[in-house]
């Protein structure tokens, strides 16, 4: 019996210690296949990652987005805000004093340049012009007086002057036939008669002189008088009336009467957008320049262009007077509008560019990374020119249809091999607006 106990115990050890060597073995098994998908693991996530490209025995890993040097215009812009106003806009006075006898205008007419918008009553005017005529009158009659005493006293002198010379011939071809009183008495007569055609060709052009004078205040007058026709100094648009039929109005050419406009007429087939063009800009600015303009509540765009400026900045604002000119044939503008106006500065065409997102700035040297041919980095220090919100002006350093990255350069060294890929790099129209 203790025999039989003995060996069932025996048999028992050796039995856990069966047990326990599996599950060792097994666990180490665990341990290695666990160990191998780890490994596996570390292989397969690099080529997970967005910017490295799958493993291959001695090939690059890095993959980076590139774009080519291109050529390509640039311009820079500025944009300027102001208000539309007419390129000429008049408030219209009366000449001479009066009252409106018609008006044949109102609000919102438009009229051609010469065409009357109203008529004056002068009566004092018309009164003096009739006194004006009657003068003329009175003064040609005069004349035509003066003419034929003229014409009188100068055919006295001829007969008288005939008889002076023929006694005075046959005085001196035979003497003692006529007595030299007889010679000097004629000869006095016809002194006489020279000294009065004299006189009367002083007095027809006296009278020639009243006449030219009774003229001359008879055009004075009918000027005044023509100024109760009041008539568009140029086409335009009503845009104010300040007068109505039988209205008085006082003459407007002194200052210490109350004289009232008739009407305000304002150009209306164009307009000037007058813009302050800051300091920093103002080298830019060229007579001719195209502007565009751009009306937001009317939701259009204009052509305009630079027409004059000061020549000079305003020591308070920092700014130049610019006016640019905004053709309106077809009468869309009006007065007041708010306009945005587009100026284009310096302008280079067929140059070679690359995006901003290329450059790097370190202090005053600007670099570019450019993958070379054997597919390696190359820093390379370029020297730029106009730049754009989107693209530079290279103008050294690089050569059109090279690739240079345009994406994050932090972490790439130059010389390192990399995988370039061909990215599209969008591009922004912004100005710099003030």
């Amino acid at each position: 019996m203790p025999d039989e106990i003995a060996r069932r115990l025996v048999q028992d050890t050796m039995n856990e210690n069966r047990s326990l060597s599996i599950r060792q073995a097994v666990k180490h098994k665990r341990s290695i296949a666990l160990a191998g998908l780890a490994m596996a693991l570390v292989g397969i996530l690099p080529s997970c990652s967005g910017d490295r490209s799958p493993v291959q025995a001695g090939g690059p890993s890095i993959t980076v987005g590139v774009t080519s040097v291109m050529k390509k215009s640039l311009g820079r812009q500025i944009t300027l805000s102001s208000e539309l106003v007419p390129f000429q806009e008049i408030d219209v006075y009366a000449k001479e004093s009066g009252y409106v006898k018609k008006l044949m205008v109102d609000y919102g007419t438009h009229v051609r340049a010469g065409e009357v918008m109203a008529i004056l009553e002068i009566p004092e005017l018309e009164a003096q012009l009739t006194e004006d005529q009657a003068e003329i009158k009175n003064a040609a009659n005069q004349v035509t007086r003066a003419q034929h005493e003229l014409e009188r006293y100068q055919a006295q002198y001829k007969a008288l002057h005939l008889q002076y010379t023929r006694l005075n011939g046959v005085f001196e071809s035979q003497p003692g036939i006529v007595a030299q009183q007889e010679v000097d008495d004629a000869q006095g007569k016809d002194l006489a008669a020279s000294s009065q055609v004299d006189a009367g060709q002083a007095a027809l052009e006296a009278a020639q002189s009243q006449l030219s004078v009774a003229k001359a205040k008879l055009a004075h007058d009918q000027s005044l008088f023509d100024y109760s026709r009041i008539t568009a100094p140029f086409a335009g648009i009503v845009t104010e009336r300040y007068a109505n039929l039988g209205t008085l109005v006082q003459a407007g050419t002194g200052s210490s009467t109350q004289a009232i406009p008739i009407v305000k007429l304002s150009e209306d087939d164009l307009f000037r957008l007058v813009i302050p063009v800051p300091e920093s800009y103002v080298r830019y600015i060229k007579v001719g320049d195209p502007v565009d303009v751009r009306v937001p509540s009317l939701n259009r765009t204009f052509p305009g262009k630079v027409a004059r400026f000061s020549v000079d900045v305003q020591s308070n604002t920092r700014t130049m007077h610019t006016e640019v000119d905004v053709l309106n044939p077809q009468r869309v503008l009006l007065p007041g509008l708010y306009a945005d106006a587009d100026l284009h500065l310096d302008q280079k065409k067929n140059i070679e560019s690359v995006p901003v997102q290329a450059l790097s700035h370190q202090g005053d040297k600007t670099t570019v990374l450019v993958v070379n041919s054997a597919g390696a980095l190359e820093e390379r220090t370029v020297e730029v020119g106009i730049q754009t919100s989107s693209d530079v002006e290279i103008v050294s350093g690089l050569k059109e249809g090279e690739q240079v990255v345009v994406s994050d350069h932090s972490g790439l060294k130059s010389g390192e091999k990399v995988v370039a890929q061909t990215v599209a790099v969008p591009e922004y129209h912004e100005s710099t607006a003030q």
